[in-house]
């Protein structure tokens, strides 16, 4: 029997293909590897190589590239041009010269005077070189010469400059016009020079001499004719014979006006917050000891005017003038009367003018005394300026002056003595009891610091707000901390009281907003002495509201707004800590507390909605300086909008909690008559409404509703200039823009309302768009788990690599770094080979050309020599 055939395979046959496209190029090149046996599904490659053909493309390509390397290494020969724009074709060509020519120069600049020591530079004098002038040490400095230096200053001497002398252009037209034949040489000149110079001191010096002789000759006669002159001539005829003197100049005038200039007299010290406060107690102790005094019926005595410090600054132009003395014509009863007054009529006004003289004395003293000042003060500033023109003769003109000044200070003194020697008239018994009633209905001026918040309502109770302010100001300044030991407490203490008073007013019915008004002054006052307390009263006020909120959201799921007290307490936190930090322990959780209740309370009358707003404001007030976004402030804006909408059926927005799009309390802000906007004003939403509402028809309702739709058209104003230069801005007020745009419409609006419409509409249209809105990636879908095989990656047949996925992927990773790896270090091996194999060609093709040279010329010196001893032998014979 003979061998069954073998079935061919499908990798048979790719083989097959294979060899016969090999065997067509070149049959010994071809490389077959043989399987040992055959897997079932396994796709193989490189089944045929040609190893030929690919050590022939690599040769080649190596040839292409490494060996050009390998080649142009070293080597400079290709041109480059570096000119400057060469390559540059936005240039213009006269631009490229330019800048090339401007190079050039800065270049050729740079290089000469890298070394350049000022060697190029000549100095001169009077035109001629310093280095060719012959430089002489001997300076002639005599004393004996004279102003006049003679000789030598027309030959151009200078002692500043150096010794030496120079020929002046005068002596050298000179000797042109003289017509001299020989020129004199420098030595000769100096040498005349010399001599001339000496010939003129030996001349200025009997000079000097003769005039010394004359002067003695004269000195002694003058003591002969002395004796005749002894006669003294007055002082007048001396001031008249006296030479005038030179007038000074603005700057020396103003110089000697400075020294004579008065002095700024020192002030009074700056007094401290103990001394300041002291005062303040002391001044309300004796304040209150004369209350007192005139409750108990004694009189009080007038004290004397205190002493006014006047400052170096004051002007003294609040003085009383004096009555005009002058007499005054009148007609009474047919007749002229002169400034005269019945007797009757002083006895009337008897009383009175005693009064009045009494004030009119003291009034007198003290404009007396301001009056003495100031013209001391003038005396002295004139004297300053007087004393260097005037004499001292001219001083004396005050004299009237100051006797005038003189006499009407002791007829004062004379007028306060008879005044004070009348007997003070005594208060009757009706006039003492006027004055207890008067004593006992004043406010006293010293209070004690309430131990406890009772004590501070027994304190305050009865009084007007003004009275109320003031108790708890003396309060203050009665128990100051510098006071005492105990006072800080004290105060601490009642900042936690007055916050808890401001709470129980606003709870009243109906509150007591004004008294609160009042007292928020004093409180702000104690807030910036005693911040810690202040903060942590607070704190603990915010804190028990927040809880108590949590406590009913836990139980029933959603809570109440707050009452009127709690957003009083989020208003004084607003005026007494700052809004503007990043993080506060006090305006923090207000904030929180705020966007909780706008998020958390539904809204389910009219009343609610009241408070809702009330927060809102509360909320752009504490974020108008930092800008902070908040979501809740924004929501319940829109909300309240959708409240006024009354087709409700397509919205092209979306209500978000506490709203509702539809059902029972969405429609609370919709007018039950639609003509009632017409009767309605614009006006403030009170405070007191967030606690009680109280409507007669339905006009007030009406008007109320309109009220709260203009205050969250102007709260929604606010959000947009506060957030417009936000990029999310147009996508924020994207709700509000719709519902104003297609469902509450201007023309259904009153003409106040309809400006804010408008204004808002602008300024949300006028906002770029920047960014577009964020959506979420498409996924693919995931498919559902089925019972499938779970398939395993093997990298190398028959070993498995890892159990994770994780594992797999790094020992894939390290597989194809490996192979990688050898497949470089492969090709590095074959590159080096390649590059040795060329040199050592160069090497032997050098070599080669040299024994070819070599050789030639051995060939061409033996030809030389076989011709040479040829001639040589035709020669011989």
């Amino acid at each position: 029997m003979g061998k069954t055939p073998k079935k061919s395979s499908l990798a048979d046959k790719v083989r097959k293909t294979k060899t016969s496209t090999a065997i067509k190029n070149n049959p010994f090149e071809v490389k077959i590897n043989r399987k040992k046996f055959e897997v079932l599904g396994r796709k193989t490659k490189h089944d045929v190589g040609l190893p030929g053909v690919s050590r022939s493309k690599a040769i080649n390509k190596r040839k292409e590239t490494l060996l050009k390397e390998h080649q142009q290494k070293n080597k400079s020969s290709k041109f480059i041009d570096r000119r400057f724009g060469e390559y540059d074709t936005n240039m213009a060509p006269e631009d490229k010269i330019l800048q090339r020519f401007a190079m050039e120069r800065l270049r050729v600049h740079d290089k000469k005077n890298l070394y350049n020591l000022n060697e190029e530079e000549e100095l001169t004098h009077y035109g001629q070189s310093l280095a060719e002038m012959e430089k002489f040490n001997d300076v002639v400095n005599s004393d004996d010469e004279s102003e006049e230096k003679g000789l030598l200053s027309a030959f151009g001497y200078d002692s500043h400059l150096g010794t030496g002398f120079a020929i002046s252009r005068e002596k050298q037209q000179q000797e042109e016009e003289e017509g001299s034949q020989r020129a004199k040489s420098r030595q000769e000149l100096i040498e005349e020079l010399i001599q001339k110079s000496k010939q003129e001191k030996r001349e200025r010096q009997v000079q000097r001499e003769e005039a010394q002789e004359l002067t003695e000759k004269l000195d002694q006669e003058w003591k002969n004719i002395q004796a005749l002159l002894v006669k003294k001539t007055p002082k007048a005829e001396n001031a008249e014979k006296q030479e005038e003197k030179p007038k000074l100049d603005k700057y020396d005038m103003m110089v000697r006006e400075l020294g004579f200039e008065m002095k700024a007299q020192p002030s009074e010290k700056m007094k401290t917050p103990e001394e300041l406060a002291r005062e303040e107690r002391e001044k309300l102790q004796k304040l209150e000891a004369d209350r007192l005094r005139r409750m108990m019926g004694d009189e009080v005595g007038h004290s004397a005017p205190a002493q006014v410090h006047i400052s170096a600054d004051d002007l003294n132009d609040g003085f009383i003038l004096d009555k005009d003395d002058k007499k005054t014509l009148a007609y009474q009863d047919g007749k002229w009367n002169i400034g005269e007054k019945s007797e009757g009529d002083g006895d009337e006004n008897s009383e009175e003018d005693e009064s009045d003289e009494e004030q009119e004395s003291e009034t007198e003293e003290e404009d007396g005394q301001d009056d003495d000042e100031v013209e001391e003060e003038e005396e002295e500033g004139e004297g300053s300026s007087e004393e260097v023109e005037e004499d001292e003769g001219e001083e004396d003109g005050h004299s009237d002056l100051d006797s005038e000044q003189e006499s009407e200070d002791e007829e004062r003194k004379q007028e306060d003595k008879q005044t004070s020697a009348k007997p003070k008239t005594s208060l009757s018994k009706e006039e003492m009891k006027a004055q207890q009633d008067a004593a006992k209905a004043e406010l006293p001026y010293t209070f004690n610091a309430p131990e406890c918040f009772s004590d501070l309502k027994d304190l305050l109770h009865g009084h007007t707000p003004d009275n109320q302010r003031l108790i708890v100001a003396r309060t203050q300044k009665c128990n100051h901390p510098s006071l005492a030991i105990g006072n800080k407490l004290k105060l601490q203490k009642l900042v936690g009281f007055l916050l808890e008073y401001i709470g129980e007013l606003a709870t009243r019915s109906p509150p007591e907003l004004t008294v609160i008004d009042k007292l928020i002054p004093e409180l702000y006052t104690l807030c910036q002495m005693f911040p810690e307390a202040a903060c942590r009263s607070m704190q603990s006020i915010l804190g028990d509201a927040g809880h108590s909120m949590e406590e009913v959201l836990e139980v029933k799921g959603h809570a109440t707004f707050p009452a009127l007290d709690t957003l009083v307490y989020l208003k004084v936190t607003a005026l007494l800590f700052p809004t503007s930090d990043f993080r506060h322990p006090v305006t923090t959780p207000a904030l929180l507390y705020i966007g909780q209740a706008l998020t958390k309370c539904p809204v389910r009358s009219l009343q609610d909605v009241t408070s809702g707003l009330v927060l809102c404001c509360l909320a752009v007030d504490y974020v108008s300086l930092s800008k902070r976004f908040l979501p809740e402030l924004i929501n319940f804006l829109a909300g309240t909008l959708h409240l006024a909408v009354q087709d409700k059926t397509s919205l092209g927005y979306s209500v978000v909690s506490p709203f509702r799009p539809s059902g029972k309390h969405s429609d609370l802000l919709v007018l039950s008559d639609s003509e009632s906007f017409k009767y309605w004003r614009k006006k403030n939403l009170p405070l007191s409404a967030a606690q009680h509402l109280d409507f007669k028809n339905d006009l007030d309702r009406d008007n109320h509703r309109l009220m709260c739709l203009s205050t969250c058209l102007d709260l929604v104003k606010r959000c947009c200039l506060l957030y417009k230069d936000l990029t999310s801005f147009p996508h924020i007020m994207q709700p509000i823009r719709s519902l104003l745009s297609r469902h509450l419409l201007a023309p259904t609006l009153p003409k106040p309302l309809q400006e804010l419409h408008n204004e808002i509409l602008e300024t949300i249209s006028s906002a770029p768009v920047s960014h577009s809105r964020l959506v979420f990636e498409k996924k693919k879908p995931i498919p559902l788990k089925l019972l499938t095989p779970k398939i395993v990656e093997v990298l190398d047949y028959g070993k498995k690599r890892g159990s994770t996925r994780e594992e797999r992927e790094k020992e894939r990773l390290k597989h194809k770094y490996k192979k990688e790896f050898k497949g470089a270090l492969r090709e590095i091996r074959k590159d080096s080979r390649f590059l040795a194999r060329e040199k050592l060609n160069e090497i032997l093709s050098r070599d080669a050309e040299r024994k070819k040279k070599v050789k030639e010329l051995f060939g061409s010196l033996a030809t030389q020599e076989g011709e040479w001893k040829a001639l040589k032998r035709k020669k011989r014979k």
